[in-house]
Order: structure tokens, then C-alpha cells, then sequence
């Protein structure tokens, strides 16, 4: 019987399979999202598929849960860095993605959980604007992590918040889709934050959208760096001075064949 090995790892709860590329089937798009199915598949949120670099220790190529492709996932290659970083007793790791080279510095580890802190680059900060729906509009800041996120503040999570950040995230407005961060502030020092991310939808954490709030919420005032971002899968912190570092655990969890 055939099939295909990967190792499951988490970060905050955002949870990636990682694969070698070199298993790839023919339709890569539309396995990776039988593999990521939660009922039929293993289940994950992505699959990074490892392939070789010349510039870097190893390069990613990013499939979401709908088999759509992304530039990068902040926890995904905070995965990527901790399966590395086990297989070949590194301390340090410099990963190539879709958004430019990424060099995550392992700061501690126990067993199967690590800890990164990940140079994620420069932050491009838009202007503040209104998507419009039929029921009014709604204001947000774009920021590029590499790739696109639209921060909204909120008072509040109110109930049916995955509905309203869909929307968002599929506006006619976002050709190539959005990931979508809401967020409330707490104090000067820590935010807190629900996600949407494209190809995904409701997630438990995101490193980039991690990033995209506190850098946000920086540029307006509203907080100081280094920043807690507080998520339903855990805290990540982020810290902008024209580069953005951030600091989170990531957790091998499994590793397994998948027949095909």
C-alpha cells in the first residue's frame, strides 16, 4: 500500500503537517486537502512542504487546508523550524517561504516543545480604510507581512465574529483573499486577538497575524513594543523596531504515513 510520511507539529494551536516534497503526488493541491480534512484526513490548518534550498537550510511552500497556496505561515515555520531543528541538533535555522528567507533562533527547548524567536522582516503599513456592505461599513488597517492582513479593533468578540471576519476576508475589494485580525486592546503592553485566515478560516493562533496586530496597534499608539498577543491558542510576543521578531513555542506532536 502506498503512502506518504509526515510529521504533525502545533504552535499556539495552529497546527501544520510537514511533508518532503519529494513525496509530492500529482495533484498537490488536492491532497493536501484530503490530508488536512479534520474528519477524513489527519487534520491541520496547512501542510508545509520541505524542499531543498541554495540560499537557505531548506525551503517551504505553504498549501492552506483548502489546498490554496500562501506566501508564508509565522507558525508554520515555527514548525518547520522545531522538525528541523530536532532532525539535525541545530540551535538555529534559515528557512526560505514564499515571503523571503526567515532565520528562526531556537531560545529553549524541552523534549518535543521548542521555543523560536523569528526575524519575520519590515512590515509595509497601509492607511486606514472602509469596506463597505450592505449593513455599513467596516474600518480596518492593511498590513503586509509578506502577506495581506486587514486589523480591525473591537470593543469585543461578539458572538457570530467568524461570520463578519469572512466576510471580510472574501470582500470583493481583496482580490487575492485577506487574513483577517480583530482586535482588543488590554493595556499598553498586550493585545488581544481572533483570526481568519484565507483558505483557512477561523484559527486558534497566527504568527503573522500576530505580527500584523501588534505592529498595527504599535504604529496607532495604542501599544509599545515589545507587545503579548494574546490568542485562543496561547501567547506569542512581537517586537517591531523597523524589523519584526517574534517570540512562541512550537510542539512536535506526531509523525505517521498517510496511504494513498
Amino acid at each position: 500500500m502506498a503512502s506518504i510520511p509526515f510529521v504533525k507539529a502545533t504552535a499556539c494551536g495552529n497546527d501544520f503537517l510537514i511533508i518532503d516534497f519529494a513525496h509530492v503526488p500529482s495533484d498537490v493541491c488536492s491532497f493536501s486537502r484530503r490530508i488536512c480534512d479534520r474528519h477524513n484526513g489527519v487534520g491541520a490548518d496547512g501542510v508545509e512542504w520541505v524542499l531543498p534550498a541554495t540560499d537557505a537550510d531548506l525551503r517551504v511552500r505553504l498549501l492552506n487546508a483548502d489546498g490554496s497556496e500562501a506566501e508564508i505561515s509565522g507558525n508554520g515555520t515555527r514548525c518547520v523550524a522545531a522538525w528541523y531543528c530536532a532532525e539535525n541538533d541545530r540551535s538555529s535555522v534559515v528557512i526560505r517561504t514564499g515571503a523571503g528567507l526567515k532565520t528562526c533562533f531556537l531560545t529553549a527547548r524541552e523534549g518535543n516543545s521548542f521555543e523560536f524567536r523569528s526575524s519575520m522582516g519590515e512590515p509595509e503599513v497601509g492607511d486606514e480604510f472602509t469596506i463597505k456592505f450592505t449593513y455599513g461599513g467596516i474600518s480596518g488597517i492593511p498590513i503586509s507581512m509578506g502577506n495581506p492582513h486587514f486589523v480591525v479593533y473591537v470593543a469585543e468578540f461578539e458572538l457570530g465574529w467568524q461570520a463578519v471576519a469572512g466576510q471580510i476576508s472574501t470582500h470583493d475589494d481583496f482580490k487575492h483573499g485577506m487574513n483577517v485580525e480583530l482586535v482588543k486592546v488590554l493595556n499598553e503592553k498586550e493585545i488581544e486577538v481572533r483570526f481568519c485566515e484565507r483558505g483557512v478560516g477561523e484559527t486558534l493562533s497566527s504568527g503573522t497575524g500576530s505580527c500584523a496586530a501588534a505592529v498595527a496597534s504599535i504604529h496607532t499608539g495604542k501599544v509599545k513594543s515589545p507587545v503579548r498577543v494574546h490568542a485562543p491558542g496561547g501567547v506569542q510576543t512581537v517586537e517591531w523596531n523597523k524589523e519584526v521578531f517574534l517570540h512562541g513555542p512550537a510542539t512536535l506532536l506526531c509523525r505517521g504515513e498517510f496511504f494513498v
